[in-house]
C-alpha cells in the first residue's frame, strides 16, 4: 500500500529542517522500516550519503543502476566504496540484455535520443527495482544546478515519498565531510568530473560552471528522468 498523499509534506514540516543524520536515522528507523532503499550512482560525492546510512544500518538497500555505459572507473569505485563502508545489500539494476539489442544494439542512442537511452536504461530499471518500497533516498542538492534550487528534503514521488537528506548541504560541507572521515574519492573527480554519469554524456566541468555543467554538455537535458514525472514509455523506449 502506497504512503499517504500528505505524508511528505508531513514529514518537511516535521524534520526539514533537521540535520541529514536525524533525517536519517528518523526514516530508517521509525518511518519506513524495511520499506525504503538509497538509489546511488556511486559517482562524485555519493560516498558521503552512503556513510551516513552504513553508519546508522549498513544492511539498508543500496540500489546501483548499472546502466551498461558506465566509466569503468565508476564500477572499480563502487566495489572499493562498499568493502571501505561494510555495506551488505547493494543491488545491481539495469535494463536486460534483449532490451539493450532491441532498443540500443549499436550502442549510439545516447548520441541521438538521449532521452529514450536514459528511459530504458535507467528509469525502466528503477521503476521495476521500487516496487515494494515505500520511500527512496537520494543524494541531489541544491548546490549542483539551478532545476535543484528549492529541493526540499522530503517530496512526494508518486508512488513513494523521496527523500533528500542533504539538500541543504554545500560543496563545502560535502568536502568537510569527506575530509574529516577520510572517505575515497572517485577517481575521475581530480579529473574535473563533479557529477559523473554515464561515459557518453559526461564531460569534466570548467572553474565556475554548475557542477552538473558536463551532463549532457550542449543539449536543453539537464536530468536523467529517474527524478522527473513518468515519462511515456512507448514514445520513449521504441525504436525510429
Amino acid at each position: 500500500m502506497a504512503p499517504p498523499p500528505d505524508l511528505a509534506s508531513d514529514l518537511q514540516r516535521r524534520l526539514g529542517f533537521a540535520p541529514p543524520r536525524q533525517v536519517l536515522a528518523a526514516t530508517l528507523r521509525d518511518v519506513f522500516p524495511g520499506k525504503i532503499a538509497v538509489v546511488s550512482s556511486f559517482g562524485a560525492d555519493s560516498a558521503v550519503l552512503l556513510h551516513l546510512v552504513a553508519e546508522i544500518d549498513p544492511a539498508t538497500p543500496v540500489l546501483f543502476i548499472d546502466t551498461g555505459r558506465h566509466f569503468l572507473e565508476t564500477l572499480d569505485y563502487r566495489d572499493r566504496l562498499v568493502a571501505h563502508l561494510g555495506l551488505t545489500d547493494v543491488q545491481s539494476i539495469g535494463p536486460s540484455v534483449e532490451e539493450v539489442a532491441r532498443l540500443d544494439a549499436d550502442l549510439s542512442r545516447a548520441t541521438w535520443d538521449p532521452d529514450g537511452c536514459c528511459a530504458f536504461r535507467k528509469v525502466a530499471p528503477l521503476q521495476r527495482a521500487l516496487e515494494g518500497f515505500d520511500a527512496w533516498i537520494t543524494g541531489r542538492k541544491r548546490f549542483q544546478s539551478a532545476d535543484r534550487h528549492d529541493l526540499p528534503v522530503f517530496e512526494l514521488d508518486l508512488p513513494h515519498v523521496k527523500v533528500n537528506p542533504l539538500a541543504s548541504w554545500s560543496a563545502a560541507d560535502i568536502a568537510d565531510h569527506v575530509s574529516r572521515h577520510r572517505l575515497p574519492a572517485h577517481p575521475l573527480v581530480a579529473q574535473g568530473f563533479s557529477s559523473i554519469g554515464c561515459a557518453p554524456c559526461t564531460s569534466a566541468v570548467a572553474f565556475g560552471e554548475d557542477a552538473r555543467a558536463g551532463r549532457w554538455r550542449g543539449a536543453e537535458k539537464t536530468e536523467c528522468g529517474i527524478h522527473l514525472p513518468p515519462i511515456n514509455s512507448t514514445q520513449k523506449q521504441s525504436n525510429p
